[in-house]
């Protein structure tokens, strides 16, 4: 339950309580799908389909860019989808990756021998490259460019596992630093934002990257049970024999000395992060940036050195993902949240981690970048200023946890609501 899960953080039960009864409206205006064509509106449908976490920022974008990031998205889902898809013989994925882009001018190609669950964005690829044709050729060209770039960087790693710390970077570089760079040319093509944006291709890399890297470290047990492995051998091989061993409890020890390594890595991009979000002067651009960045600092926090990557799922609460999303709506607070997860790691600092004093540097090198002088307030309301060392006043606690009964019943009220209207 998710307000349950929150019960220790009052502040995140507000923002629950607040998300649901129309909250989210500040970050995530509702679309007018009426006013689209059918084969739009199927694509927003694929959209929400297909992202668990995109849809609803990318759907907040200004203009035109709404529909070129919605394709650019899809289109990319397709692609990723055909590598994901590990029934698909190698002598047919090949082909499909790196000629990929030049199905976007084929009115009819599809393909229907995909067993993924996102296949349906690769059985009705007509309807998507319909919409990508009608887009404006600045979008179009930065599209397919991407597109057959990452194709032919996912064909290069389809029979190649991931060795050195150098593979890992060009390898989250083909999918997903290239997409960072893809968004930051539509942010720009878009006039939405300065052509330098679009032109920095190494900050635009480490927003992709940083993302990926946190997915990748956090999914080490998922990947695992599906038979793949994307821990670079470079990193692991410094603690384990295989990869595989971090799952078994006797090695809980080295798979944490491993966990830590590759989280520093990470870390290495956030200074990134920061410049590249401060160039941002559109509103709806910085919150579509700046939400999963700050979503997968949180996240990467909770994944250090925690045993549970190596035994389950390590997500934040839906409280916490809801408050970050509210709250990273300016520089100011996106520093002050990125300050905050990196106290959080500075305080799980094990004396006996190989790794200790690279991460201690990174993490004064990104507090530093982090606390300059406009941001120095708490990401919480004033209060903070003259209750941050004051324990909790009994009233104050009741006031929550009234606050939290009354949020667990609209909550339930809706989710009854909810299911009444699917049966």
């Amino acid at each position: 339950m998710d307000i349950l899960k929150s019960l220790g953080h009052p502040e995140e039960i507000y923002n629950l309580f607040k998300f649901k009864m129309g909250g989210c409206r500040t970050v995530m205006p509702k679309l007018d799908y009426e006013a689209m064509s059918d084969s739009l509106r199927t694509c927003y449908v694929y959209l929400n389909q297909t992202s668990r976490s995109f849809a609803a920022v990318i759907q907040a974008l200004d203009g035109d860019l709404r529909h070129a990031v919605c394709i650019f998205y899809l289109v990319l889902r397709a692609l990723d989808t055909v590598e994901d898809d590990m029934t698909i013989p190698v002598e047919q994925k090949l082909p499909l990756l790196t000629h990929f882009h030049t199905h976007l001018y084929q009115h009819h190609w599809q393909y229907t021998h995909s067993m993924e669950k996102d296949r349906q964005v690769l059985e009705d690829f007509p309807t998507i490259s319909a919409e990508f044709r009608k887009l404006g050729e600045k979008y179009q060209e930065v599209i397919v460019d991407v597109c057959q770039r990452m194709g032919g960087g996912m064909a290069e790693f389809l029979e190649k596992k991931v060795t050195s710390m150098k593979e890992w970077d060009k390898y989250c570089h083909y999918v997903a630093g290239l997409v960072g760079v893809g968004l930051s040319r539509l942010f720009s093509a878009s006039q939405l934002e300065d052509s330098e944006v679009g032109e920095d291709h190494e900050l635009a890399n480490s927003m992709g990257l940083f993302l990926q890297k946190t997915n990748i470290i956090r999914d080490y047990l998922e990947d695992q049970r599906d038979g793949r492995a994307f821990w670079p051998q470079e990193a692991w091989s410094k603690f384990a024999c295989r990869l595989e061993d971090f799952a078994d409890p006797q090695h809980l020890s080295a798979g944490l000395s491993c966990l830590n390594f590759l989280v520093t890595d990470a870390l290495r991009h956030v200074p990134d992060v920061i410049a590249y979000l401060s160039r941002l002067r559109n509103q709806s651009v910085f919150n579509f940036c700046a939400i999963p960045q700050v979503m997968a600092i949180a996240t990467l926090s909770a994944c250090y050195n925690n045993p549970m990557v190596f035994q389950g799922v390590v997500k934040i609460r839906k409280g916490q993902a809801v408050t970050l999303m509210m709250q990273a709506t300016n520089m100011a607070a996106v520093k002050s949240i990125i300050a905050q997860y990196s106290q959080e790691m500075l305080q799980k600092v094990c004396v006996s981690d190989p790794s200790r004093e690279r991460t201690l540097h990174m993490l004064s090198v990104i507090r530093e970048r982090s606390l300059c002088q406009d941001s120095l307030a708490s990401r919480a309301h004033t209060h903070t200023h003259t209750h941050t060392h004051t324990p909790l006043s009994p009233f104050y606690l009741s006031a929550a946890m009234l606050l939290a009964a009354l949020s667990w019943q609209y909550l339930s009220a809706t989710a009854n609501t909810s299911t009444d209207h699917t049966h």
